[in-house]
């Protein structure tokens, strides 16, 4: 056999090679607009909120308002302005209870507008509930255990009443002739609505003692509370700050009452006066209204009525008192409100 050369071998010819088929395009991403929420945002919205909420309330009460500026406008203004140093007073009584409730030692000034603010909360929130989420957050963010800041709250809550009542008695020592049981007669809806706070409140005992859970806790919060107690009461700081505070406080708050009433001629005595709200405070003071405003008003009204007043100008010496405690302080209170988120205190 002869070798065969290249050129005469067969020639095989093979089919072009086959184009790679185009990748898919791939779709286009939906579009995602994201707006991050971090902590400065929601701190920024907590210190415009109050304002807006301020802003639809004035709204809302204009009338009100006017009708009360206008009132106080023609009364006399020396008793005006002892009114208001006394407001501002009692919101330095209750920042000396809140001192008192608590072993460590708070900033003066901080905790000052901390009172400022709760007295605005106060007439949002029902049963004082807003004065004390603004302390306990105040006293958490100041590193205090969550069990000790509520000993401390459930402390003021009952101090106060208690003292209301000694202050009651030891005026009515003072002042022999002042009450008159037999024309004081309290409206039957507040006899009624304070009488269903009592039964509530005796409902929850057994409830409480049935529910395993919830008298463990009930349990540990009781002996955090008394060994706090205890403790506080071992300090004479504390315990002048404590009691004293407490004692001021409706002093104060009567006494800002009767020097609006004495501004617009209220033809009571001034003892009569502060006794009215003394009283008034305490029998309807517990039921769960926002600042007490509704239940607290009628019964200063009809109990100044009962003491001789006439019924046009005891509402009127309300009205008033309302306005310079509660309405103008509306805006410092939201203002400090919002300085202390904004300074992480709150």
């Amino acid at each position: 056999m002869f070798p065969l050369r290249l050129d005469e071998l067969p020639r095989t010819s093979f089919p072009p090679p086959l184009a790679a088929a185009p990748a898919p395009t791939p779709a286009p991403a939906p579009l995602r607009v994201r707006f991050p929420v971090t902590v400065a945002h929601v701190r920024h919205l907590l210190c415009l909120l109050p304002l807006l909420v301020i802003g639809v309330w004035a709204a809302v009460n204009w009338r009100v308002m006017y009708d009360g500026a206008a009132l106080l406008a023609s009364a006399d203004p020396g008793w005006l302005l002892a009114g208001a140093l006394f407001t501002f007073l009692y919101w330095a009584s209750a920042a000396c209870i809140r001192q008192g409730a608590i072993a460590e030692r708070l900033p003066l000034g901080p905790l000052l507008a901390t009172q400022i603010a709760a007295g605005a909360a106060n007439q949002v929130l029902p049963a004082g509930l807003g004065p004390h989420a603004i302390m306990l957050r105040f006293l958490r963010r100041r590193g205090i255990p969550l069990a000790r800041a509520t000993a401390s709250l459930a402390l003021y809550t009952l101090v106060k009443p208690v003292t209301r009542l000694l202050v009651i008695l030891a005026f009515l020592m003072t002042f022999p002739g002042t009450m008159r049981l037999d024309e004081f007669v309290l409206d039957a809806r507040m006899l009624l609505l304070t009488l269903a706070g009592v039964v509530t409140c005796l409902a929850v005992v057994p409830l409480v003692a049935a529910v395993a859970p919830l008298r463990r806790l009930t349990r540990a919060f009781l002996r955090t509370a008394l060994t706090d107690a205890r403790h506080l009461h071992t300090r004479p700081s504390r315990v002048l700050a404590l009691w004293g505070g407490a004692a001021a406080f409706p002093l104060l708050q009567a006494a800002a009452f009767a020097s609006v009433g004495a501004a617009l001629g209220l033809p009571l005595p001034w003892h009569h006066a502060v006794f009215v709200h003394l009283v008034a405070n305490a029998a309807v003071g517990a039921i769960p209204t926002p600042g007490g405003i509704g239940s607290v008003d009628a019964v200063l009204v009809l109990t100044l009525a009962t003491f001789g007043a006439p019924m046009a100008l005891a509402t009127s010496t309300v009205i008033g008192y309302r306005v310079l405690t509660v309405w103008f302080p509306l805006l410092p209170g939201v203002l400090a409100f919002s300085v202390l988120v904004r300074r992480r205190m709150l």
